[in-house]
């Protein structure tokens, strides 16, 4: 038999064998596969013949499989069951071309580092999102927010009730507005829906709605009902927008002088006390008469009584110090009647002398009276537990100088150190 064997597929030239020789003892099956020459050995002639037919017939065809070598060949099939095991496990249907090119761009990514290094890394920062409705979330979130508003006794607890439930009112309405929806189902457009009612509100209305939502929004990340890198806070009705600035309305120092006088005896010391020192009505709600003569010439607003957890002293003027000192000795709360009761009365006095309701009017025309008379944003911060930028946008020129002079200068007609003298009795 002569050689080379031309191995020929309908007329066309595909394959060629090769015969033994004293240097190489076997046949050998050559071809053009995919642009490169593939040699295969075999002992027997047979064997290179059968080759060589399969292999002109998968030429012709177009197969690119006979490009393979058998450890290549191996590797596909291994793959190829590696993939199928994925499918069944997962349900995703992967090529074998795509998990390479996939693997490939993780692989150049990553620099270095191997995808195992950077799956563990990203299974040890990313938090399965647990799935629980609005209602439950918000139901949970007003529960653990209630224990904030009970303290051991003689301190004060970290919410006040009536924030609380008010919060807890908005929160609830926020999730009847979307019943049957998984936190981690809530988009932007679900925010922008709920906030759009407001669109009538007053600004300060509406800041204060966003803020609630994103107070539970944050709590809701804490405890994995949402993914901690949601993007809800980017939607535009959750952004701050200004609001008004506060109308600051003043009582006069005729109208001030009329209610101290007019003040029944536990009335007059809380109008005495958010008139002359500027404090805040709860605040004055949570003093005794220890605090307000214990430091000789001020009254202490300890940590736990002030808005601000910040204990400050506030210095007593002349004019206080007058209608305070009847109280001297006493003991106790200064207001028993509850924080309702006190506006109750207020709103009665204020009545009876015709003088006009002014919102926080007091603590507003102290502070006012204050500022006009020292010029010093923050002394007058200081003393009403407030801050200087606060003091200086909210309150200069509301007063001038002697309108606040006035105003400092409202005493008691009878001092309380000054006894009357009762007239003689005429000599018989």
């Amino acid at each position: 038999m002569k050689f080379p064997k031309r191995i020929k597929h309908r007329n066309k030239l595909l394959a060629t064998i090769y015969g033994k020789s004293k240097a190489y003892p076997f046949y050998r099956v050559c071809a053009y596969v995919a642009g490169k020459r593939r040699m295969t050995s075999y002992r027997t002639y047979s064997e290179a013949k059968t080759a060589a037919d399969t292999l002109a017939r998968d030429i012709a065809k177009g197969s690119q499989a006979a490009a393979l070598t058998s450890a290549q060949a191996n590797d596909a099939l291994a793959a190829l069951e590696r993939l199928q095991s994925f499918r069944q496990d997962t349900g995703r249907n992967l090529s074998l071309l795509a998990a390479v090119a996939e693997f490939c761009e993780s692989a150049k990514e990553l620099n270095g580092h191997t995808l195992h290094e950077a799956v563990d890394g990203f299974l040890g920062s990313v938090l399965t999102v647990k799935r629980i409705t609005l209602h439950e979330a918000i139901e949970q979130f007003i529960a653990f927010r209630k224990g904030k508003t009970v303290a051991a006794e003689g301190r004060r607890p970290q919410l006040s009730f009536d924030h609380w439930r008010n919060t807890g009112y908005w929160l609830r309405e926020f999730a009847r507005t979307f019943p049957g929806h998984a936190v981690c189902d809530l988009t932007k457009q679900h925010l922008e829906a709920y906030l759009g009612r407001f669109a009538n509100a007053a600004p300060k209305t509406r800041n204060e709605r966003r803020g609630v939502v994103k107070m539970f929004l944050a709590w809701a990340a804490e405890q994995d009902f949402i993914a901690p890198t949601h993007r809800l806070l980017e939607s535009s009705q959750l952004k701050h927008e200004n609001s008004d600035p506060e109308i600051i309305d003043c009582y006069s120092a005729s109208e001030l002088r009329s209610m101290l006088e007019a003040a029944a005896p536990d009335l007059q010391p809380v109008i005495a006390l958010a008139g002359l020192a500027g404090l805040r009505e709860k605040e004055i709600m949570r003093l005794d008469w220890v605090d307000v003569f214990k430091v000789a010439g001020h009254i202490e607003v300890g940590a736990l009584k002030a808005k601000t957890r910040s204990r400050r002293l506030i210095e007593v003027c002349a004019s206080l110090g007058q209608w305070l000192e009847p109280y001297r000795g006493r003991a106790g709360a200064i207001w028993t009647k509850g924080y309702k009761k006190f506006h109750e009365e207020f709103a009665r006095l204020r009545d009876g002398l015709k003088i006009k309701h002014r919102r926080n009017g007091l603590r507003h025309s102290y502070i006012s009276s204050h500022y006009a008379v020292h010029a010093d944003e923050g002394l007058t911060a200081k003393l009403a537990g407030n801050s200087p930028q606060m003091v200086h946008k909210n309150y200069k020129g509301l007063l001038t100088r002697q309108q606040g002079e006035a105003w400092f200068a409202v005493s008691p007609a009878q001092p309380a150190n000054v006894i009357a003298l009762q007239p003689a009795e005429a000599t018989p």
